[in-house]
């Protein structure tokens, strides 16, 4: 049954009940009336009737042959006869019809006097008079009796329509509301997202309709908020590890300046945890915190972003280096639809790495100064050696001495200039161009001993050769080889002491050949391993390093692993170093 039949019935049960009592009232009363108009037509109408007759009997005894009392007298006798109502009337009023015949008989015989049956008539009429009275005091009675119980049923009916009102008024509206203050309860707990708070479905009536859609819409909010929870946690942590992973330390701030996120590069800068960040104001953290406070200065001078250009690069220690970064600030907007402007929420405080540029504006000024130093050394001797041969008394013995001089500065130049040129090409991208053939490493050693033979007498040092008879020729570029070799011993020449050996050795290793060259110098430290060979690099000048373009070990690497093989070193302070490099054997 709907909510609305219910409600219908309701009524029409109140609209009934009144119907009722109101039909039941006019009956009474309708009743009491026709009783009261039947009783004061028939009963008081005999008793009006025989007060008439006893007027006309008074006249009579008066003047007993007054014709006028006569006939008033036996005109109120023949109304009364067609009044008769109650039971033992009709006989009173025949026995006066009669006793009035008798009076006529005997008032003819009397001579004027009032004859015997005068008394009959007045008594008779008497007693018509009280029988009317006695039935008008009856029916009096029992329209008091009829009233009395009307009274009593108006008042039952009465009271029950009151009740059963009363029970209409508390459940009919109640039945209306409580539907409406679950489903406001519903929609509150689905206000405050929680969308578990479903409607209990008692009824198939309107309500349990309106129950089964919302409970359906709850089904589907939640499905929603699930896909789009786990769409949003998804995103978060998309974007936390973004920031996490950066190598740039991130600060975002709110409108107020409370601190929002903090990844773990600008935690790790500023030397707090993040829970030791997130949630407080800036201001109150950059009293305890002297980065932080560097980062903010810009941010309250009046042109922020002429203060954030001209901030100088910040240097900060870092597991014992030094890390240079540079401040970026970005402001955070957001669409505000209600007032349909664009709203300040907040600041985004990058700090950027640049130790990379940094090291790199550094290398190119090491390698400026260090190719101005090797160009300036062979012009510098060139042009001594020159001034030197424009003396016409110079003996021959000598200017020749002055002209090798000028030829191994001049090697020198375009030794430094290949170097260049090989790395010019190498970072444009144009690779090196290897002719690949079977080669004797025999051949490439004793090309490359020729090649630094003035330089091993001039300092004084001795080349032992430990090159196996069976040695497999290798599958190599021999210029390049040789190149590599040549700069390997340069390197030895350059750091050995006077009066050492250097040793060349050759050895089959599988698929491969290796070839070592081993110095009797300083030795280079293990943190160096790698650093040699990287371009331009130079190494501390504590063990007597002398100088070098810092180009040749990363173009020998380059060359050796472009030919499938390997170079490397083994090394430590004080024990010399011994570079080693692997081509693979010709098949």
């Amino acid at each position: 049954m709907t909510l609305k039949t219910k409600i219908t019935l309701g009524f029409l049960a109140m609209l009934a009940l009144l119907l009722s009592i109101s039909g039941y009232a006019f009956y009474t009363v309708r009743q009491l009336d026709l009783s009261s108009r039947n009783t004061l037509k028939a009963n008081f109408y005999s008793i009006e009737l025989g007060q008439q007759m006893l007027r006309g009997l008074d006249a009579l005894s008066r003047d007993p042959a007054s014709a006028a009392a006569r006939r008033s007298f036996s005109q109120s006798l023949t109304r009364e006869a067609g009044n008769i109502t109650e039971p033992g009337e009709r006989e009173l009023v025949d026995s006066l019809t009669q006793n009035l015949a008798a009076y006529d008989q005997a008032l003819s015989r009397a001579a004027g006097a009032l004859p015997p049956a005068w008394a009959p008539l007045r008594d008779q009429t008497l007693r018509m008079m009280a029988l009317n009275t006695a039935a008008l005091t009856r029916k009096n009675a029992l329209a008091d009796h009829r009233a009395e119980a009307a009274n009593r049923n108006l008042i039952l009916f009465s009271t029950l329509a009151v009740l059963l009102g009363l029970g209409f008024v508390a459940s009919v509206p109640e039945a209306a509301v409580q539907p409406l203050r679950k489903l406001n309860a519903a929609l509150a707990h689905a206000t405050a997202r929680n969308f578990a708070a479903t409607i209990p479905q008692e009824s198939q009536d309107e309500f349990g309709q309106v129950a089964q859609s919302f409970n359906r819409m709850l089904s589907e909010l939640r499905e929603f908020r699930s896909s789009t929870t786990a769409e949003l946690i998804t995103a978060r942590n998309r974007a936390a590890s973004i920031v996490s992973t950066l190598d740039e330390g991130i600060l975002v701030l709110d409108e107020s300046r409370r601190i929002l996120l903090a990844n773990p590069v600008m935690c790790d800068l500023l030397g707090q945890a993040a829970d030791q960040l997130v949630g407080r104001p800036a201001a109150v953290v950059r009293l305890e915190n002297d980065l932080l406070q560097t980062l903010l200065k810009p941010l309250d001078a009046p042109q922020r972003e002429q203060a954030v250009a001209d901030m100088p690069v910040l240097t900060i220690a870092q597991r014992g280096e030094e890390a240079f970064y540079r401040l970026a600030v970005q402001d955070l907007v957001s669409f505000n639809e209600a007032t349909d402007k664009t709203e300040f929420v907040g600041q985004i405080l990058t700090l950027r790495n640049v130790s990379d540029f940094k090291k790199l504006d550094q290398v190119k000024s090491n390698f400026l100064a260090t190719v101005s130093h090797e160009l300036k050394t062979p012009l510098s001797s060139i042009n001594l050696s020159l001034k030197l041969l424009q003396k016409d008394n110079l003996p021959a013995s000598e200017r020749q001495d002055v002209t090798l001089g000028i030829q191994r500065e001049t090697q020198r130049l375009q030794r430094l200039v290949s170097e260049l040129l090989d790395v010019s090409r190498l970072d444009s991208g144009q690779g090196i161009q290897l002719n690949f053939a079977p080669t004797q490493l025999a051949d490439v050693v004793r090309f490359a001993e020729a090649t630094v033979q003035a330089q091993l007498v001039h300092k004084q040092l001795a080349l032992r050769l430990a090159l196996p008879a069976d040695l497999p020729p290798v599958r190599a570029d021999v210029e390049k080889t040789t190149w590599v070799l040549i700069n390997l011993l340069a390197n030895a020449i350059r750091y050995s002491p006077a009066g050492e050996s250097i040793a060349v050795r050759a050895a089959h290793a599988g698929k491969f050949v290796q070839v070592t060259v081993q110095d009797a110098g300083p030795g280079i430290a293990a943190e160096h391993h790698d650093k040699i060979f990287q371009r331009f690099a130079q190494l501390p000048d504590k063990a007597g390093y002398t100088g070098g373009s810092g180009l040749g070990l990363s173009i020998a690497r380059e060359f050796i692993t472009t030919q499938g093989g390997r170079l490397w070193v083994e090394s430590e302070l004080g024990s010399g170093s011994a570079f080693h490099f692997t081509l693979p054997v010709a098949g």
